[in-house]
């Protein structure tokens, strides 16, 4: 009840903050976020076409001249396409998220509407501890998992629904592999759920990793029907869930495999130890600790399905943070999903784990060696 209530707090003060934010901040990923938006109230699914020409009534416009963006530039986050089109280079979630709440009020609600989830499974993980030292671990973690919700989840539009698609796929991670690992249903939910994830953020593509190697792993060692199919099922929702991204690609790329980002955001792996030195100084780097030093406790003291979390958040991290550490540019997100993804899961997995039988005598009953 304490840690419970300790969340609660932390959900009140967020919410007083977002109610005063404004959407007018004048950063330019703000800007192309609620463009997407507009498009999709003005057009319903046309508004996958994100031309820029696409600004009849000025709204773009509009907004640039706000921040004092020079009229004779091309618009930002909109990079030229193979047939030299400006479109936007974010993939289209984040703006349909946007578009369900009115025009102008779109913000508040949305980080409203995350730290609700965010905070409704972080009470979760505290109810489904069985001890004082599960309860401590759940309390602490999500009591950070809600603040976090504000630092660094206001840095960017996209990570604040990732936040709480990561809250929710971690629960169903360890409920899959602890309690119901034969569910085909419950591992579709989650390929479907993390192929939505892609759409908020294109980076997100690599948060599959880790599942794929260890159902391919599991394939290729019982070499069964079950596993095959769980695979399948998996690999089918997934790209189901990616569906809006690859139609938005073929539209404003030409292809559904192409991507509408830059070439120096798409360039390959290229370590720079200048991108690993701001890494070492950022609060990233304690996420990225918090969830290798979670992950190898519960692989060592795991037992069956919690270990295996352990062995499906493992690869999931090796992916994601030599993808990030080779990525030629840094900013104090992108490593926080694959983090608290991976928190979240090892979290529900301590939490979900059969208890051990007890050692200690009851209270009051003494003790005779």
């Amino acid at each position: 009840m304490a840690f419970g209530l300790i969340c609660l707090l932390i959900l009140a003060s967020n919410v007083r903050v977002t109610s005063h934010w404004t959407e007018a901040r004048g950063v330019w990923d703000d800007i192309c976020y609620l463009r997407q938006a507009h498009l999709f109230q003005l057009y319903g699914i046309g508004g996958l076409d994100t031309d820029v020409s696409r600004d009849e009534d000025h709204f773009l416009k509009g907004k640039l001249k706000e921040i004092g963006f020079p009229e004779e530039s091309p618009a930002p986050c909109h990079p030229p396409n193979a047939s030299g089109k400006y479109v936007m280079q974010y993939p289209p979630g984040t703006g349909l998220v946007l578009a369900l709440f009115p025009q102008g009020h779109q913000v508040v609600p949305l980080y409203v509407s995350v730290n609700l989830i965010v905070c409704g499974f972080a009470l979760l993980a505290i109810f489904y501890a069985r001890s004082i030292w599960s309860a401590l671990g759940a309390g602490v973690f999500g009591a950070l998992a809600v603040y976090m919700m504000i630092n660094p989840a206001k840095a960017s539009y996209s990570i604040a629904p990732t936040m709480a698609l990561c809250a929710v796929v971690g629960y169903l991670t360890a409920l899959w592999l602890i309690r119901a690992k034969h569910n085909v249903w419950l591992l579709l939910l989650i390929g479907l759920l993390l192929g939505l994830s892609v759409n908020l953020r294109l980076p997100n593509l690599f948060l599959v990793a880790g599942y794929v190697l260890f159902l391919g792993v599991a394939f290729l060692r019982s070499r069964t029907v079950t596993t095959f199919v769980q695979g399948l099922v998996f690999g089918l929702a997934f790209i189901v869930g990616m569906i809006p991204t690859l139609v938005a690609n073929a539209i404003n790329a030409g292809s559904p495999f192409v991507t509408t980002y830059s070439s120096d955001d798409a360039k390959a792996l290229d370590i720079d130890l200048a991108v690993l030195t701001q890494y070492l100084h950022d609060m990233q780097f304690a996420l990225i600790l918090l969830a290798v030093g979670s992950t190898v406790w519960l692989l060592r003291t795991g037992q069956g399905g919690a270990r295996q979390v352990a062995f499906v958040v493992g690869g999931n991290l090796l992916v994601n943070l030599i993808f990030f550490v080779g990525h030629p540019t840094f900013t104090p997100y992108y490593v926080v999903p694959i983090t608290m993804l991976s928190a979240w899961s090892v979290c529900f997995a301590l939490v979900m784990q059969p208890a051990e039988p007890a050692t200690q005598a009851r209270l009051g009953q003494k003790l005779h060696v």
